[in-house]
């Protein structure tokens, strides 16, 4: 069957299915319905678990035989599969027999980027609806996101006055996980608490010596020793890159937009307005960037964040935080 996120809670209580597939491209939401479905698994006995990554490495007959094998300790077991790329490929095949009688000793959890469509035709996913749960994860819309963050507030305690609640919205833009993260901060004020501008300002300030947010003022700046000195601090600090590089990109694709915007001999403080850049700091970094870097550079800079992205999702062996050292680099170039 087909779920939507809101009630695979409700689903959970009632019974654990055998298989569960949760899909999309929105890694905090993904990462919370794994979540439900790992804590249902373990309360239900499932304990020892099992990663595979459905990689070009990946040799899917050993993922099969673990299917067909009995726990070295005798216990139930959870098996992730991770599917990048949103196929399976090779996997089909193995899916399909183990889907068409599951063990009663094993859960199988399916971890996908959003499901290819040509997917959804196969036999293996027709034999996952009638066994197991999808669970397809979609972005929060523009429109909804200011809801979806008081929600999230509320869920935390926090009660956030109308302009609080505007600032959040500007500076995060529908990055759900940086929203996460800086609710999470405003949360070390204490529950119960109403959360007005100035606290949100001295929550930054309290938090950390930097944040991700002022990271990317800085790269897009150019000033990349001091954008240097943040990202040492930052990875020292567990930082999640997939937060800040979500804004970055933004950033990036809205200088590349005024560069062609202002070249038409549009107003660029009233082109950023119309984007919802309300902040004039932010506004005038943009501004800045649009009118120092070249579109090249720009080019460079946005595949630069999909090496970026690869490497905190384990997929490149490079770190995420060596090739942010490389876009302070590539931002601090002079126009030529």
């Amino acid at each position: 069957m087909k779920t939507q996120p809101a009630q695979l809670p409700q689903l959970l209580k009632k019974s654990l299915a055998p298989v569960y597939l949760i899909s999309g491209d929105e890694p905090l939401l993904v990462q919370e319905c794994c979540d439900q479905v790992r804590s249902a698994a373990r309360d239900a006995g499932f304990l020892e678990r099992m990663t595979f990554h459905a990689d070009h490495q990946l040799d899917w007959n050993t993922v099969g035989e673990e299917f067909g094998s009995l726990s070295l300790f005798a216990e139930k077991r959870r098996i992730e599969i991770h599917l990048p790329t949103g196929k399976l490929g090779d996997g089909r095949a193995v899916l399909e027999r183990v889907l068409q009688d599951p063990p009663e000793d094993i859960v199988l959890l399916l971890i996908s980027a959003r499901l290819d469509a040509a997917e959804t035709r196969r036999k293996w996913y027709k034999e996952l609806q009638n066994k197991g749960v999808h669970v397809p994860v979609w972005p929060v819309d523009g429109d909804k996101f200011a809801g979806w963050l008081q929600q999230r507030a509320n869920s935390r305690g926090l009660k956030l006055t109308r302009g609080a609640l505007s600032i959040l919205t500007e500076r995060l833009e529908g990055n759900l996980l940086a929203a996460s993260q800086e609710l999470d901060r405003l949360a070390l004020f204490g529950t119960g608490k109403t959360i007005d501008e100035e606290a949100i300002e001295q929550a930054v300030q309290d938090s950390s010596r930097f944040t991700g947010f002022e990271l990317v003022t800085e790269l897009l700046a150019g000033r990349a020793p001091h954008a240097r000195k943040m990202i040492g601090v930052l990875r020292q600090e567990g930082e999640n890159p997939l937060g800040l590089l979500a804004v970055l990109v933004r950033d990036l694709n809205l200088t590349m937009e005024l560069r062609s915007a202002t070249a038409q001999r549009e107003n660029p403080s009233s082109f950023l307005k119309q984007r919802g850049v309300f902040q004039p700091q932010r506004a005038r970094t943009i501004e800045q960037a649009a009118r120092r870097l070249s579109r090249p550079q720009l080019h460079s800079a946005l595949e630069l964040c999909s090496d970026i992205d690869r490497a905190t999702k384990g997929f490149s062996p490079s770190s995420p935080w060596s090739h942010l050292e490389d876009m302070a680099t590539l931002l601090a170039a002079r126009n030529t």
